[in-house]
């Protein structure tokens, strides 16, 4: 059995660890990644298309120069991307992103696993201790940390929310100029990266407390005369 400092000490990190997998649930699920304005040339009128979307969905309203609105409506952002060289370059940047938090999520739950089964044993193989854990937060807070590289790329870089706003609005028209803001459901990717951080250091007290009580045992035998050590 685990003496009582591991227990607690790995129960803290498999709270962060399943902390982080709820956050990236989170993350995934909700469409408050970006609030986009972006603005075309109509005939003879400004035309404003207002998005606020995520990985999956999101929502789109119209309006048409001093604010009057024209439409509201929801869409799946796959759906709504075109065949374009550029929509593809965007759907694959999407793809990319929805990957990488799928492997944060599943890095997450090991983490919390390996976690867990160190609070309640002692496990033979080296790979299923601190090591582990070491290994499955670190991956974690890389993919997290892609994923927070990939979304603003693809805002900013491949058009994202000009395509999406070319699907919502009524007819062609010449792009004027884009705003946008991140949202809630990107912001929080910091928290994960946070709630990683906070698993490795916990594990690392208690790795270099255990290394140094180890040490500590092995003094009084370095120390002894050597005549007491051949007796």
């Amino acid at each position: 059995m685990p003496s009582r400092k591991k227990t607690s000490m790995f129960a803290s990190a498999f709270c962060t660890c399943v902390s982080s997998f709820v956050v990236i649930c989170v993350v995934l699920a909700t469409p408050q990644w970006v609030s986009s304005e972006v603005r075309f040339a109509g005939t003879g009128s400004t035309v404003t298309v207002s998005l606020t979307y995520g990985l999956f969905r999101g929502t789109c309203e119209q309006f048409v120069d001093a604010g009057l609105q024209v439409s509201q409506s929801t869409f799946q952002v796959s759906e709504a991307l075109g065949s374009s060289s550029s929509s593809s370059s965007s759907r694959g940047l999407l793809v990319a992103t929805i990957v990488v938090l799928v492997l944060a999520l599943l890095s997450s739950l090991l983490s919390a696993g390996f976690t867990c089964t160190n609070a309640v044993s002692n496990p033979y193989q080296t790979f299923l201790g601190p090591i582990g854990v070491y290994t499955w937060n670190s991956l974690c807070g890389v993919f997290t940390l892609l994923a927070m590289i990939l979304f603003p790329v693809n805002v900013e870089g491949s058009s994202l929310s000009e395509e999406l706003a070319h699907s919502c609005s009524s007819s062609p028209q010449d792009h004027l100029g884009s705003k946008h803001s991140y949202g809630y459901s990107y912001w929080i990717m910091l928290l994960i990266l946070f709630l990683n951080i906070a698993s490795l250091i916990i594990i690392y007290f208690y790795d270099h407390a255990r290394y140094s009580k180890k040490k500590e045992q092995e003094r009084p035998i370095e120390n002894a005369p050597k005549d007491v050590i051949l007796f």
